[in-house]
């Protein structure tokens, strides 16, 4: 394709949901079918309420996605004395929005739940839940649930587990732990084609990136693990495999702030791992389009087709906080991540 063309219109503009105004920025007008990505709106479910799941990833289970996020809600308040931006909001647990397109979505409910009446736990309203992600164990048949739990203050670093035995909840809250005895952060999961999971997350004050091998339920970390991009500071891990290579896309630590994606490489999962640079092209791709990376989809029943997911913070209002998703278009071999205004499946076949 050529990479240049960075604006991508819609072939259904009768029930599409975009227009322009007189000053030709594009905006969203709410249709009863969506046909198209329109990167950085707002984007409704099936209701016409805004979807909330943020951090999230996207599961493929028996004909169906499942996006699983942080469900945020209410005042966005500052930490005092940290540091940084230290910006959250109360703990209201993690959504779950299902579909059959990957436009349309249906929310299903909060399936993992905060904890109001005990301040000592994990996942009371007080405290830090953040980058949600569930897996399938076909062995156990069960959800396996994934995320970062943590103090206000961000000092405890934990990974969290939960399980349910349906894709819609409810999970069930195990507990939390530092995985292979070293902070974890930013994470994501990811099972290999012989149904082997590994955990990806920010570790050591987010300087370097852990990979763990988990054991064959996916609840615990089997001991094998290698630090990877030691002292290089990356977070918001993503990762996806093509071509029998893996690859993995991250941010860098700017607290909210946007950044430079990174994308990087190997021929085996726990590395080593080698930095392609940035994969963004078009318009403020140096600030990866004022995003943050969360997950990569491998689109079913189309080889080697993926969309990379994107968090827009808005740092002092986090429920207002939007999504970016792109296609992830190899050219030449190299993965690049093109801006469009709005977009749809048949990129891919340009």
């Amino acid at each position: 394709m050529k990479l240049q063309l960075l604006k991508f219109f819609c072939p259904f503009l009768l029930t599409a949901c975009l227009n322009s105004n007189t000053n030709g920025r594009k905006e969203n007008i709410q249709s009863d079918v969506i046909t198209c990505f329109t990167p950085g709106e707002v984007w409704k479910d099936t209701e016409g309420n805004p979807i909330n799941a943020h951090g999230g990833g996207v599961l493929y289970h028996e004909g169906t996605y499942y996006w699983y996020g942080e469900y945020k809600t209410g005042i966005t308040s500052l930490y005092p004395d940290q540091g940084w931006e230290c910006y959250r909001t109360d703990v209201t647990g993690v959504s779950c929005y299902s579909s059959k397109d990957l436009m349309n979505w249906k929310f299903e409910d909060i399936v993992l739940r905060a904890v109001e009446n005990d301040s000592t736990h994990d996942l009371h309203t007080t405290k830090v839940l953040e980058r949600p992600k569930v897996i399938y164990n076909a062995r156990t048949k069960k959800f396996v649930m994934w995320l970062h739990v943590d103090s206000p203050d961000y000092a405890k670093a934990c990974a969290g587990v939960a399980v349910s035995s349906s894709p819609i909840g409810d999970f069930d809250y195990i507990g939390s732990f530092r995985p292979n005895d070293a902070m974890s952060r930013d994470q994501t999961l990811f099972v290999d084609d012989d149904g082997q999971a590994y955990q990806f997350y920010s570790s050591e004050h987010n300087q370097t990136m852990y990979i763990s091998r988990l054991t064959d339920d996916y609840l615990r970390p089997s001991g094998q693990y290698t630090r990877n991009f030691i002292k290089q500071a990356r977070e918001a891990p993503a990762v996806f495999k093509y071509n029998h290579r893996y690859y993995l896309l991250s941010s860098g630590c700017t607290a909210w702030d946007p950044n430079q994606a990174e994308i990087a490489v190997a021929d085996s999962i726990m590395g080593p791992w080698k930095s392609l640079g940035n994969p963004c092209m078009g318009p403020d791709a140096d600030k990866t389009f004022y995003s943050q990376s969360t997950f990569v989809i491998p689109v079913h029943g189309k080889e080697n087709t993926f969309i990379a997911m994107f968090d827009k913070w808005v740092k002092t209002d986090l429920e207002k906080s939007s999504y970016v998703w792109l296609p992830i278009i190899f050219d030449d071999g190299f993965p690049t991540i093109p801006w469009y205004d709005n977009w749809d499946m048949t990129v891919f076949l340009e």
